[in-house]
């Protein structure tokens, strides 16, 4: 089934600099709207609201903060991993174990991660894990600072374990406590090799920079005064027979979601890539900001699904998910902002986990009667221990937005975000601790606040200059942190 438009279907509903005929009734004769005939038509005052609420703006609002900055950047950091875990290369004749990662696959000098700075020390007691095979050995000799080796305690050399056939094989390694006999000195004493014996925790520090968005409407004194026969509506309240109270309205509202908008999209301009960083003002290496969406790509998630378009229309996905946020922070708490398709495929997977539901009488919350409207939609379900609710993202569904764009291999079908209060939820203590959080940094100071400014300057009202016109000018100076972005997933 295909769905096509209507050959006259609305779709010039963008605003224009230019003054064009499509951007006013015609009431020339043959025009359609003929008002040389004799007859007076029957007029429809009011201005039809054909496109809904148009403004996208309120997504940050459900999910983040916003919060005052004094700065040109903002700096952070996060903690890394408590546990001692790498990726390394295992020579199963002697033993030895070359570390070559950290367990999220960073290798030396690739955020913050140093092979010569591992916490690998003679005494601990390790699990070494291969494709097809795992033992536990005690470290034994420390040969450098990114080798050491692993005796295994059932075997004389990891040649003898079952499973491990292949030298120079791939594996994972966990410190997962250690071993001495009686009498012996501490920690370290014997472990001459390694420079410093005591395991001194890391972090990793971000930062991203505000940008600074502007935009302005101008009309002439003469035409603040002309009276329309058109009732205008908006949204930003503007109602009246005005035409530049509509225009002004639309162009607040544009300038609204633009902040919005920009805080999703934005990205890091590239130094000595891009041509922006020389033909335009905004020089240098800092340009440009990090939005929502490229932070995930960057420092968190992303799932592709399964198979097929809709890859939500099994739990496979979700599996998938929950185990790949087990490893993070386990949030147990997460909103999903999704697209229709994704929102449609989540609700007939979730019906057919029903025995009842094959004839699709029983969706919702399964107690549909003949007497009351089906209720075909969910709006969260429980996997695991984690729960997810579900909601429309309007900016991934309208034409005039996200979901206008062609590209199909790279598009967004929606973005899951850490819930409000939820915290990092702590499996063996079985509480929450803390959480990740996302929210918006503006500029201000005690005398100047750039969250959200606008001034009016000419001579329409108040008097400022001898234009004779009225200019609203608009501006705004902020950018988006995203912490803990390991806890986020975009769905693509």
């Amino acid at each position: 089934m295909a769905i096509t438009a209507g050959t006259n279907l609305n779709s010039v509903p963008n605003s224009q600099q230019l003054t064009l005929s499509s951007n006013y009734l015609d009431f020339t004769s043959g025009s359609g709207n003929d008002w040389s005939q004799q007859y007076l038509p029957d007029l429809m005052e009011k201005e039809a609201e054909v496109f809904g609420q148009r403004t996208i703006a309120g997504f940050l609002e459900q999910v983040g903060a916003e919060e005052a900055m004094s700065s040109d950047q903002v700096v952070w950091s996060e903690q890394g991993r408590l546990h001692l875990s790498y990726k390394g290369t295992l020579s199963i004749a002697d033993s030895v174990v070359t570390i070559v990662s950290d367990i999220d696959g960073n290798t030396n000098g690739v955020n913050g991660f140093a092979v010569a700075s591992h916490g690998v020390r003679i005494g601990d007691t390790v699990l070494i894990s291969v494709a097809n095979a795992t033992y536990k050995g005690h470290v034994t000799v420390h040969n450098s600072d990114s080798t050491f080796v692993a005796l295994p305690y059932e075997f004389a050399h990891a040649t003898d374990v079952p499973g491990i056939d292949t030298n120079g094989a791939v594996c994972s390694i966990l410190v997962y406590g250690s071993d001495f006999n009686k009498g012996t000195a501490g920690q370290g004493s014997s472990d001459a090799n390694h420079a410093s014996n005591t395991v001194t925790p890391t972090f990793k520090s971000h930062s991203n920079k505000p940008i600074i968005m502007k935009d302005v409407f101008e009309v002439s004194g003469s035409d603040t005064s002309a009276i329309g026969w058109v009732e205008v509506t908006g949204e930003e309240g503007q109602n009246g027979y005005l035409w530049y109270m509509k225009a002004e309205g639309d162009t607040r509202a544009r300038f609204t979601d633009y902040c919005e908008m920009s805080m999703l999209e934005s990205v890091k301009g590239v130094a000595d890539n891009s041509t922006l960083d020389t033909t335009t003002p905004i020089l240098g290496a800092n340009f440009g900001t990090e939005g929502l969406f490229a932070a995930i790509e960057d420092r968190g998630n992303i799932t592709s699904g399964v198979t097929g378009v809709n890859a939500a229309t099994d739990l496979a996905e979700f599996d998938a998910i929950l185990a790949e946020f087990d490893k993070q922070g386990a949030i147990e708490e997460n909103m999903m902002f999704v697209n229709r398709a994704t929102s449609l495929a989540m609700d007939d997977m979730l019906a057919s986990m029903n025995s009842y539901g094959a004839g699709g009488t029983s969706y919702g919350v399964f107690d549909n009667d003949e007497d009351m409207a089906l209720n075909l939609g969910f709006s969260g379900f429980r996997r695991g221990s984690y729960d997810f609710y579900k909601s429309d993202f309007r900016y991934l569904n309208d034409k005039a937005t996200r979901g206008g764009m062609i590209d199909t291999v790279n598009a967004i079908r929606g973005v899951m975000i850490p819930a409000g209060t939820s915290t990092v939820y702590d499996q063996q203590l079985g509480k929450n601790l803390k959480r990740p959080f996302l929210h918006v940094r503006y500029r201000a100071s005690q005398t100047e606040s750039r969250k959200f400014k606008t001034w009016v300057t000419g001579s329409v009202g108040a008097v400022t200059s001898d234009l004779d016109a009225m200019t609203v000018n608009y501006l705004t100076e902020r950018c988006l942190i995203v912490q803990g972005a390991n806890n986020f997933m975009l769905m693509k």
